[in-house]
Order: structure tokens, then C-alpha cells, then sequence
């Protein structure tokens, strides 16, 4: 035998339930829906006599009922609340401004133009912006200095509750642009492009978390970078003293002695130009063994040398592969192109020996420059976190298309990157507390969408039916551990 019943909740609505009873005993409950009004109401009891009987025919023909559903609307507001609620839970909600947030959320979804952002929004739920307020917007962020007041909120929220060591690292963002101007212009670029470029420089925690974002013009030097990253991040937050992992690129002797004078720390990445003294000494009476530390030591510093076996496989394949190419070129089977090993001298070509066997005695060997008085194994721990800014980029470039920007004007151009900054720190976060990739986070919720249906004229809000587990990640994500 199965009822209808309608029960008052304790927040005033009128729940509707099917009660399925055998033998005087409830066996099983449906629940409807709750209604908050009178017509929500009828519609939820309509709805149970439909789930009742079904495909039976109506005991009395003359009785017909009609129920006509129809799908008004979807959107994807499940989804809009738990990114809102990270974007508040960082502080970033005392800007004050919703186009900005709408942004940010955009950018995470699905990264694409400013004016494509209006439809990414109008799928989560939020169609009441538009392009003149996207474009006042991106004019507040830098008037209002978001960039500020975004890493005052990032360094507050921080993964790493006690930031005394931060991690450097910098990357080019190219443009879809023939031309150069004072700020997009042609550099060294890792990924061998010739477009004009900017040169981004990323401060984050140990854990990956980011903590700052500066720009400078395409063919800046990149140790010419670091230090006044640095001392703006000092200065932003009132820090005496720092200890700075940063890569091989940074190394300089004006950076080295600069860092030292302001009373900070370092782990650098050493380049092995030639073959250090001690190496050489080390290797006459021994082979490396994996995980052995040959150490030099300066007045104000040390270099940490460190043999791993994988790294010298790796190496040893590398150079190989150089030296292949290289004798294609000496035999003439291949057109001359760059190659360290090879000697283009005139009219002959010939492999240079000399920095081929210094290859493979470096094979396997990474340097590290440090004025820390800890344990030489703990200053390479502390380095091989560099993975986390590796890693950051890599999110800021992919999952947020950091990259290529379309913007022309410096104003523009700085605005996006304030909000992929913004977008870069939510995302981070998210992932820090589920332990998932924003990717999956994005693929589990949006598919949770709620809608507008009309049931006989009349329109009601469906929300959806979410399942638990992913109750248990909403449940992480708003109690943040």
C-alpha cells in the first residue's frame, strides 16, 4: 500500500513523502520535495500521484491527469558556490567586487577571452554582467593595485603557516603579436619562440602556494629579476629575513652578495661549467656511489655536489643523443646545426673530446650554492622543492591558460595576470585540501546542475541530486581540512 504524506521541517516548508506501508508497518519512504508555498506544494503532490501509479490506468476514466514538464533552464550553481566560497575563505571577498570574482571563476572553469567569460558565467548561473563591466573591471584591478591586495591576502592564507622560506622561479608568456613594444619584446625564451614575450616572476611557499606575481619586459635578464622581487615582497610584509630556493638561472655573484647583505639566506642551483677541484680530487681514488655529497667551501658560502645514479642514466642517454647528431654532422649525412660537442671548424668538422669526456664525469652530478649552516642533505631537500613553483606554472599555463595573451596595452595585460594570480591561489587551495587536481574538482561538480522547470505553468527550482562522496568533498572544501 503506498500514501501520500505531507510532514512540516523544521524550517517551515511542507515535505512530501510517498509511505509505502505492508502489513501496518512503513517499509519504505520516498521523499518528494519540500515546498515553501501553495504552488510548489500542489506540483510536489502531483508529482507523487504520478510515481504511484505509474502506468496503471486511472480507476475512474473521467479522471485524467495531466502532468507537463518541461526543462526552462540549467546551470551549473553548485559548482559557482563551492568556487566563491574559496574565493571568500582567501579573503579575496573584501574587494568588494563581484565582476572581478565572476572572473576569477571563469578563468577555472574554462579559460578563455573576457568577453567569453559572460557565456562560461551565464552556464554557472550568473548573467548579470556584461562586456562594458568586464572592461570597467579589468581598469579597477589596476587603479584599486588588486595585485596588493591579493598577495596581502594570499601571505595571510597561506598553506605554510610560518613563511620563512620561499621558493623563486621565473617563465615567459608569449604573445600572438609580430610586433615588439617597450614591454613585449623578443628574449630568451625556453621554448625557443620568436614571438615578443613578457618575463613573469612567481613567489611561492614550500608547499606551491603562491605569495606574488611581477612582470618585466621580454628581454630582461632573469637574474636581473630576483632581487627586486625580493625586496617588494620584504618590504609588502615586514620580514626581516628570508631563506630563497631559486635555480641555476638566478646564480650570479651580485645576487649571491646582495641577498647575503639584506640578511637573507639561500639555496641557488650551481651551474658546472668546468669540473670543480674537489670533484676532480674525489675522482682519482673513487667511483661515485648514489647519493654521495662532495663539498666546497668558500668564506661566505658552500657548493654542495651531489652523484645520483638515475641522474647519470639520464645524463648519459642525453649525451649520446648530442653525440649521435654530432657524427651525423661530421659525416655529412646531416646539416650542420648547433651542437655543443661539435667543432665547426673550417673546412673540417670534428667532435670536440675534450667536452665530451668532461660530460660524462659530470654525468649524474648537480651543484647547489648556500650560505644555510644545516646539514648538506637538508639544503638539497630544501631545493628540490623548486617542483612546487615548477608546478604552479605549469597549472597557471595549462589548467588557467596563462598564456598566449591576446591584450595589446601593458594595463590590459597586467589586469589578466592579476586575475589568473587570483584564479592561480583559489585553485591551489582547492587542490591542497581534497588532494585532487582542480581538473577533477571542475569534471565531479559541474555536472551537478540545477534548473528552472515549468510543471503545468508553473515554475519551480530543481536543485541535484549529489551524491555522497562528492558531499564528503563539498563538506572538505567549505570546512577547509
Amino acid at each position: 500500500m503506498a500514501y501520500i504524506r505531507k510532514v512540516k521541517t523544521a524550517s517551515g516548508a511542507t515535505a512530501v513523502q510517498i509511505c509505502y506501508k505492508t502489513k501496518g508497518q512503513v517499509v519504505k519512504l520516498k521523499h518528494i520535495g519540500s515546498a515553501h508555498n501553495e504552488t510548489e506544494l500542489k506540483i510536489l503532490i502531483e508529482i507523487a500521484k504520478k510515481e504511484i501509479i505509474g502506468d496503471q490506468p486511472p480507476l475512474f476514466p473521467d479522471e485524467k491527469m495531466e502532468l507537463h514538464v518541461e526543462i526552462k533552464r540549467s546551470y551549473s550553481e553548485l559548482l559557482w558556490n563551492v568556487l566563491k566560497a574559496q574565493y571568500e575563505k582567501l579573503g579575496l571577498g573584501e574587494l568588494e567586487d563581484e565582476v572581478f570574482l565572476g572572473l576569477c571563476v571563469a578563468r577555472i572553469v574554462e579559460p578563455t577571452s573576457k568577453v567569453e567569460s559572460l557565456r562560461v558565467l551565464a552556464d554557472l548561473g550568473i548573467d548579470q554582467f556584461d562586456r562594458n563591466q568586464l572592461y570597467r573591471c579589468l581598469a579597477r584591478v589596476n587603479e584599486l593595485n588588486y595585485r596588493k591586495k591579493i598577495s596581502k591576502a594570499c601571505y595571510e592564507h597561506a598553506l605554510d603557516k610560518r613563511i620563512s622560506l620561499v621558493l623563486y622561479d621565473v617563465t615567459t608568456l608569449y604573445f600572438e603579436a609580430q610586433k615588439e613594444d617597450e614591454f613585449r619584446k623578443q628574449g630568451m625564451s625556453k621554448e625557443r619562440r620568436l614571438e615578443p614575450q613578457i618575463i613573469i616572476g612567481l613567489v611561492v611557499d614550500r608547499y606551491g602556494f603562491p605569495l606574488g606575481l611581477h612582470s618585466f619586459e621580454g628581454n630582461k635578464a632573469e637574474t636581473k629579476t630576483i632581487l627586486p622581487v625580493i625586496e617588494a615582497f620584504q618590504k609588502q610584509h615586514g620580514l626581516e629575513k628570508l631563506t630563497i630556493v631559486a635555480d641555476a638561472a638566478m646564480l650570479s655573484s651580485t645576487n649571491l652578495v646582495s641577498l647575503a647583505e639584506a640578511g637573507h639566506t639561500y639555496v641557488v642551483g650551481s651551474r658546472l661549467r668546468k669540473i670543480p677541484y674537489e670533484i676532480e680530487e674525489y675522482q682519482k681514488d673513487h667511483e661515485f656511489e648514489d647519493g654521495q655529497i662532495v663539498v666546497s667551501q668558500y668564506e661566505e658560502y658552500r657548493v654542495i655536489y651531489q652523484y645520483r645514479g638515475k641522474r647519470a642514466a639520464l645524463d648519459i642517454r642525453n649525451i649520446q643523443k648530442l653525440l649521435e647528431k654530432a657524427q651525423k654532422i661530421v659525416e655529412g649525412k646531416a646539416q650542420p646545426r648547433k651542437n655543443k660537442f661539435l667543432s665547426l671548424k673550417s673546412p673540417s668538422k670534428e667532435i670536440n673530446q675534450a667536452l665530451v669526456d668532461k660530460a660524462y664525469r659530470l654525468a649524474g652530478i648537480k651543484g647547489y650554492v648556500t650560505n644555510l649552516k644545516i646539514p648538506d642533505k637538508d639544503v638539497i631537500a630544501f631545493y628540490h622543492q623548486l617542483f612546487q613553483v615548477e608546478a604552479t606554472f605549469r597549472m597557471a599555463k595549462s589548467d588557467l591558460k596563462a598564456r598566449p595573451i591576446f591584450h595589446r596595452k601593458r594595463d590590459s595585460i597586467e589586469a589578466h595576470l592579476t586575475i589568473v594570480f587570483a584564479a592561480l591561489a583559489m585553485s591551489k587551495k582547492i587542490e591542497f585540501i581534497t588532494d585532487k587536481s582542480i581538473k577533477q574538482i571542475i569534471k565531479t561538480l559541474q555536472p551537478l546542475r540545477s534548473g528552472i522547470v515549468s510543471i503545468n505553468g508553473n515554475e519551480v527550482v530543481a536543485k541535484p541530486n549529489v551524491p555522497i562522496e562528492t558531499k564528503t568533498l563539498i563538506k572538505k572544501l567549505i570546512s577547509g581540512h
